[in-house]
C-alpha cells in the first residue's frame, strides 16, 4: 500500500511538473510578443516622425525631375503607412498583453490573445523592423537627390553609392537572422514534440498500472 502510494505521489508531482513547463513556455510567448509589440511601436512612431518632418522640411527647388519627386513622394508614403499599420497592431494588441503579463497568476497566461494574434504580432514586427527600415534608407537616398540635384550631383551621387552596400547588408542580415531564427524554432519544437511524447508514454503507462491495481 506504501508503494502504492508513493508512486501514485511521483505520478502526481511529474504531471503538475508537465503543466507547469507548459505554462512557462506560454508564459515565454507572452513575454517575447510585448517585447515584439514595444520595439515595434517605439521604432514605428520614430521613423515615422522622421519621415514626416523630412517631407515637411525639405525645400524643393525648379528643375528637379518629376521622376524623382514622384518616387520620393510614393516612398514616404509607403513608409508612414507600414508604420502606421505596425504602430496601429502594437497599440491595439499590447494593452491586452500588458493586462496579463501584471497578474501575479500562472493561469491568467489562459486569457492572454498573444497565441491567437501571432500572425498579427509577427506582421507588425515585420513592417516595422523589416520593410519599414528598408523603406527608410531607401527615403534618405531620394531625400539626397531631391535636395542637392540642381546643387552637386555628386553629392546626390555619394550618397547613394554610400546608402546601396547598407542596404545590401541589411537585407544580408534580415536574410541570414531569419535562417537562424527558423533554425532555433525548429529545434525547439522538436524538443517539444519530444516531451510531449514523453508525457505522453508516462501517462499511459501510469493508466496502465493504475487499471492493474
Amino acid at each position: 500500500m506504501q508503494n502504492y502510494s508513493d508512486w501514485l505521489l511521483k505520478s502526481y508531482v511529474k504531471e503538475m511538473s508537465s503543466q507547469h513547463s507548459v505554462q512557462a513556455l506560454s508564459w515565454r510567448r507572452l513575454y517575447l510578443s510585448r517585447a515584439k509589440l514595444k520595439a515595434s511601436s517605439r521604432t514605428s512612431a520614430l521613423l515615422s516622425g522622421f519621415a514626416m518632418v523630412a517631407m515637411v522640411e525639405v525645400q524643393i527647388e525648379e528643375g528637379v525631375p518629376d521622376g524623382l519627386l514622384v518616387a520620393f513622394s510614393v516612398t514616404t508614403t509607403l513608409l508612414v503607412a507600414i508604420h502606421m499599420l505596425a504602430l496601429l497592431i502594437s497599440t491595439c494588441i499590447l494593452p491586452n498583453i500588458e493586462a496579463i503579463s501584471n497578474v501575479h497568476n500562472v493561469n491568467a497566461i489562459n486569457e492572454s490573445p498573444h497565441d491567437r494574434m501571432h500572425w498579427y504580432i509577427e506582421a507588425a514586427w515585420a513592417f516595422s523592423t523589416g520593410i519599414g527600415i528598408l523603406l527608410f534608407i531607401a527615403e534618405i537616398a531620394l531625400l539626397c537627390w531631391v535636395k542637392f540635384f540642381k546643387h552637386s550631383y555628386n553629392a546626390a551621387l555619394a550618397s547613394t553609392v554610400l546608402i546601396a552596400p547598407v542596404m545590401v547588408i541589411f537585407v544580408a542580415f534580415a536574410i541570414h537572422f531569419y535562417r537562424k531564427l527558423v533554425s532555433h524554432k525548429y529545434e525547439r519544437s522538436n524538443k517539444n514534440i519530444e516531451e510531449l511524447e514523453n508525457m505522453a508514454s508516462q501517462l499511459e503507462e501510469n493508466h496502465h498500472r493504475i487499471q492493474i491495481v
